[in-house]
């Protein structure tokens, strides 16, 4: 921890930050002790006022020093920070003179001041001052360790940790209580800035929001994490905290290196729904009020408010994007991302097959290979695919499946939704008629308890009729709201399938015709593709390749003939 005397202005700096002023005339000598004067404000002690503003606490640290003859007065200032923490700047800045003998007294305005935690405090008044032959004073408390102990001190201590507590404990409900109403708890994330007029709803940052889009349409593409952060650095694009200070705000990180994009900013960007236009609360909690480092909170513990706000990229993106998180797509050693990457598996062993390329083959004899017989010959076959086969397979199924949805838009969807919704919309119907039936029921059925309970008191009914009529309600309405139970899951299973099947079909309209085969295109239609051991009964080799849909809206069987690829190659 190093210190830099300005000499012109009295101040001791720390990193370039102002750590203490030197209150006193002359020149600083080091041959006499310090007198540290410890001044700290947390955000809830603003609340009471300015009885412990840091200017008020400097007054009477001030007049105390000056009329007790206390040389060499030194401050050492923590503005907005906890008294429930110790990684103060200025708390820290005083400890390390005092740990190197420069501070022979530590005053503060009241023990609070010092800290809030009861044990730290404790151990730091009885032990470690003590050590360093340090004198502390706490004015307002009547506690000065040179004359006499104090036996109230440790009870102030317990009250002061107390009060943190009980602090602690409100705030955590009023933020509870905001998070539950669907507002922002955290300041706006990179992309987007608080509105003028509404502190609570967060606006586009135009500047950074093009980053947000390049960085998940450069995942898109197939790009992981490092290949995006390396290209952003590359082509010299500022990082979200040096973009928040070019802006003239601080986004509150250290020690971070300002123009090298890292792999965890880039993971963090792609996960957050928020630029979905969505707010997301109760990501993270703190353990206790005086550890306050944050946890992951379980995903099933998060409260989501849709469309709170306008969106950066749509809800299409950032689903696709997880999917292909789930999946990780590397580029290969010639820096080009592999289209058939992680979606291509083998009909015999269900593994991934990999491409296999080199400087020493040529653009057709580039090969796709099942993973299994590469490690293990007897598990699986040796069979592979080119990928110029492959390609030439696949665009003409994806363009086949282009004609179809916009030509014949009904009979596909009847189609896709064969095994689900439409082939059962007339149950769907009577489920959704049943399930309003039930709960209409079970709200009777309370009224009937009420009206048995008051006729069975009133003698109007035995107790014996009242045990057999109760038992006959009790169990009609268990069996009622077991059925509640599963219509609800079967009607929003198949609402589901068919909201899939139309975000499906509205990708597809997008494209008037595929040309080329781009990871993009590839991740937003197929789930994967399936590759089978090749056939030589005919004379030549074949494939069947099996493609798969997302949202399993339909599948399309090929097969490739590597013997006609080569003619028509020629013949062109």
């Amino acid at each position: 921890m190093e210190f830099r005397r300005i000499a012109n202005d009295g101040v001791l700096r720390y990193n370039d930050n102002i750590a203490c002023c030197i209150c006193r005339k002359g020149r600083f000598n080091m041959t006499d002790k310090i007198t540290a004067l410890y001044c700290r404000l947390s955000q809830d002690d603003m609340l009471q006022g300015e009885s412990n503003s840091i200017t008020n606490q400097n007054a009477i640290l001030k007049r105390f020093a000056d009329e007790n003859g206390f040389r060499n007065p030194v401050y050492y200032v923590d503005d907005g920070v906890s008294g429930t923490t110790w990684e103060r700047e200025g708390f820290k800045a005083m400890m390390a003179d005092i740990e190197d003998g420069k501070v022979g007294t530590v005053i503060t305005k009241d023990l609070s001041r010092l800290g809030r935690d009861y044990l730290k405090t404790g151990e730091l008044i009885e032990m470690v001052f003590p050590d360093y032959d340090v004198r502390y004073i706490a004015i307002n408390d009547g506690v000065d360790t040179f004359k006499s102990e104090n036996e109230l001190m440790a009870f102030k201590n317990i009250f002061n940790d107390w009060y943190a507590r009980d602090t602690s404990k409100k705030i955590r409900a009023v933020f509870k209580a905001k998070g539950q109403s669907g507002k922002h708890l955290s300041n706006p994330i990179y992309g987007y800035k608080h509105s003028e007029t509404d502190k609570n709803l967060w606006l586009i940052d135009d500047e950074a929001a093009e980053v947000v889009r390049k960085i998940f349409h450069l995942c898109i593409d197939g790009y992981g994490p490092a290949q995006i952060a390396r290209i952003l650095t590359e082509q010299g694009i500022p990082t979200p905290t040096a973009y928040a200070l070019s802006q003239g705000r601080d986004n509150g990180h250290k020690n971070v290196k300002l123009h090298r994009w890292g792999n965890e900013t880039i993971a963090h960007i792609l996960e957050k729904a928020e630029y979905c236009g969505h707010t997301v609360n109760f990501r993270t909690h703190v353990k206790s009020y005086k550890n306050k480092k944050r946890v992951d909170n379980p995903k099933e513990d998060w409260l989501i408010f849709e469309n709170t706000h306008e969106a950066i990229i749509t809800q299409q993106e950032f689903d696709l994007v997880q999917e292909l998180r789930k999946n990780k797509r590397r580029p290969t050693k010639h820096e080009e991302v592999n289209p058939f990457s992680g979606i291509c598996y083998c009909a015999d062993c269900g593994k991934k097959m990999y491409l296999c390329r080199a400087t020493s083959l040529t653009e057709d004899q580039e090969h796709l290979k099942c993973s299994t017989y590469s490690s293990d010959k007897d598990a699986c076959s040796a069979h592979f695919i080119r990928t110029v086969v492959l390609n030439e397979i696949v665009l003409n199924e994806l363009n086949k499946l282009l004609v179809m949805v916009k030509e014949h838009e009904d009979e596909f969807l009847q189609a896709a939704m064969d095994n689900s919704v439409q082939k059962q919309s007339s149950e769907l119907a009577k489920a959704k008629k049943a399930l309003k039936q039930a709960e209409k029921r079970i709200i009777e059925l309370d009224r009937l308890f009420t009206r048995l309970y008051e006729d069975n008191v009133s003698g109007k009914i035995s107790d014996e009729r009242f045990a057999v009529m109760s038992e006959g309600y009790e169990n009609e309405q268990k069996i009622l709201k077991a059925s509640v139970t599963d219509l609800t899951a079967y009607i929003e299973t198949a609402e589901q399938k068919s909201a899939d099947v139309t975000t499906f079909i509205s990708v597809v309209q997008k494209y008037e015709r595929i040309t080329e085969l781009t990871p993009e295109i590839m991740h937003e239609l197929i789930e994967k593709i399936v590759v089978h051991a090749p056939d030589k009964s005919s004379g030549h080799r074949t494939q069947q390749i099996d493609i798969y849909y997302r949202f399993d809206v339909a599948v399309s069987t090929a097969v490739a003939d590597s013997m006609k690829y080569d003619k028509k190659r020629k013949a062109a």
